[in-house]
């Protein structure tokens, strides 16, 4: 495999190093945006929900989450030194800390502590935890022989069939849905059902500009069919603050070294996720996947995630990671550029800043982002299988990857099985891609392999175009 440079790339407008033009650029950063906004807020508003924190808190730390999220973006698309991957790796709040983090919150509370210092605990191990990433990305060039396409590839399928959970929950209403039990109505499903549809028709579209603006046409589209049902909802944007300044270690930094096991184990995880992310995108920008070029991306991507969770934890929200979908954006616009990344973070930036702009984008009902995300993450499923398809497949590759597989969707699909399980392993095991991931990693480190078995490569077996 250490001779295979890249796979076949797909058919791309705008490749890695190509400028589009503004209006391109801007176009194609704003369906990133569409397509990260809710899950970047989305951890901010569970965990700043349970601390109780007033309105004005809350807002802060949700500006920040955007505000970070755009600093960390343009760090890994420019690359700093040698931080970030310089792939358009789009940066985001990550959803895997939620549990571990509600889990300090309930315990600190419980014990008498107030929100704002049970709030400087969890951004002491959040801080604290971020050089774990850091320490890893150093070390990462004598790890080749373990991060095989196998391995990489079993994560990025996970990525993208793990997500496909999220996007027909979105699709069917959301937690609002559940809350009101207007959960999978026909009124969201004709929602969230055009807007797919109109997605898959513009991604598929000859036509340049339908296939770039083929999310935002589709959530435009469903914008104003909510309109028209009256399902808009613009009560949240009253009650926002005109601007957010970054203030550093707001609410001060503190330590638990007791929970901070289930911190450090996860960032371990997150950074074999990252790993997947970054296979991921330099799949469909056509770039390599093996070889110096791509090891250098990968230890930078890595180190970038560590570091801007450190920036996170400074300015007073959570870490940040590589977010997974945006893969899928790359693949359906066919604009695989790093300078839209820069937009891309201009925007957020000016989110996290200006508040109430977000909160016109908060107003879109949740099935409209729903039809709007599922077919990215059916895309980063896709790509996962080409990265799979550069592996040999002898038997011992496809038991890795049966168990990797039944193992990560396991857990995804019914995760109340894990519920008598120690809250550590919990914590660690209710990612079904961390689990599978993990899982990968460990059999093909472990599981003899057959030296007399002999794998031939067929027509099949060989990367494929991905338009």
């Amino acid at each position: 495999m250490g001779h295979i440079e890249s796979t076949a790339p797909p058919k791309l407008l705008y490749g890695l190093n190509d400028k589009p033009p503004l209006v391109d650029g801007l176009f194609v950063a704003m369906q990133h945006v569409c397509a990260i906004f809710i899950p970047i807020v989305t951890p901010g508003l569970l965990i700043t929900s349970a601390l109780g924190l007033d309105v004005k808190q809350s807002s802060y730390i949700l500006g920040m989450s955007l505000f970070v999220s755009g600093i960390a973006t343009f760090i890994q698309a420019r690359r700093v030194g040698p931080i970030g991957s310089g792939l358009l790796s789009i940066q985001g709040t990550s959803f895997a800390f939620v549990a571990p983090i509600l889990a300090v919150i309930g315990t600190s509370l419980e014990a008498g502590k107030t929100p704002e210092n049970t709030l400087a605990i969890v951004l002491g191990l959040c801080f604290f935890g971020s050089f774990i990433p850091i320490i890893l990305s150093r070390f990462l060039h004598l790890t080749q022989k373990i991060f095989t396409p196998l391995v990489t590839g079993t994560a990025v399928t996970l990525i993208g069939l793990c997500l496909i959970k999220v996007g027909m929950f979105y699709m069917a209403g959301g937690g609002a849905a559940k809350a009101s039990g207007t959960f999978g109505s026909m009124n969201n499903w004709a929602l969230s059902g055009t807007v797919f549809a109109i997605v898959a028709f513009c991604s598929a579209s000859s036509n340049k500009y339908l296939k770039m603006g083929s999310i935002i046409i589709g959530l435009l589209v469903g914008f104003i069919m909510s309109m028209v049902m009256g399902i808009i909802d613009f009560s949240k944007v009253g009650s926002l603050p005109l601007l957010n300044i970054p203030q550093p270690f707001r609410f001060g930094l503190a330590f638990d070294f007791g929970t901070f096991v289930p911190f450090a184990i996860i960032y371990v995880a997150l950074t074999l996720e990252v790993i997947g992310d970054i296979t991921a995108t330099s799949m469909v920008s056509g770039e390599p996947i093996v070889g110096a070029t791509f090891f250098r991306r990968m230890k930078g991507g890595i180190l970038g995630d560590g570091f801007n969770s450190l920036v996170a934890a400074i300015c007073a929200t959570f870490p940040v990671v590589t977010l997974a979908q945006n893969n899928g954006i790359i693949q359906l616009t066919g604009v695989g550029s790093r300078y839209v990344g820069f937009y891309v973070a201009a925007i957020l930036s000016f989110l996290g800043l200006f508040p109430l702009v977000g909160g016109v984008l908060l107003s879109i009902p949740t099935p409209v982002f729903g039809g709007a995300v599922m077919l990215m993450f059916g895309t980063v499923a896709v790509a996962g299988f080409n990265i799979l398809k550069t592996a040999p497949m002898d038997n011992r590759s496809f038991v890795i990857l049966a168990v990797s597989l039944a193992a990560g969707l396991g857990v995804t699909f019914i995760p109340e099985a894990l519920e008598e399980f120690p809250k550590l392993a919990h914590s660690i095991l209710e990612s079904g891609i961390a689990t599978g991931s993990l899982s990968a990693l460990i059999l093909n480190l472990i599981m003899p392999r057959d030296k007399t078995a002999t794998v031939v490569e067929t027509e099949e077996m060989k990367p494929v175009e991905v338009e």
